[in-house]
């Protein structure tokens, strides 16, 4: 087993790519009662991954039910006057 996985096991958190940190929490599936591995990002990581991936503020905003304002705050845009 890589020492990434072991580290995720043991701690919970895993340490992606970029500016992600990721939230590992187990859980038993319903179905077949073995264990699975769900990630939760935080609000701001999911800004970052969908402006990493091109969407535009107005759409971020619109899909995380978030204000234009916070989404500029995630990602340090001041607006313009």
């Amino acid at each position: 087993m890589s020492s990434a996985i072991t580290d995720v096991l043991a701690a919970g958190t895993y340490r992606g790519a970029g500016a992600y940190n990721f939230n590992v929490a187990r859980q038993n599936a319903t179905t077949d009662n073995a264990l699975t591995d769900t990630v939760q990002l935080s609000e701001a990581e999911r800004v970052y991954q969908l402006h990493d991936q091109g969407q535009p503020v107005s759409q971020i905003a619109n899909s995380l039910s978030l204000s234009v304002a916070a989404v500029n705050s995630y990602l340090e845009i001041s607006s313009l006057r």
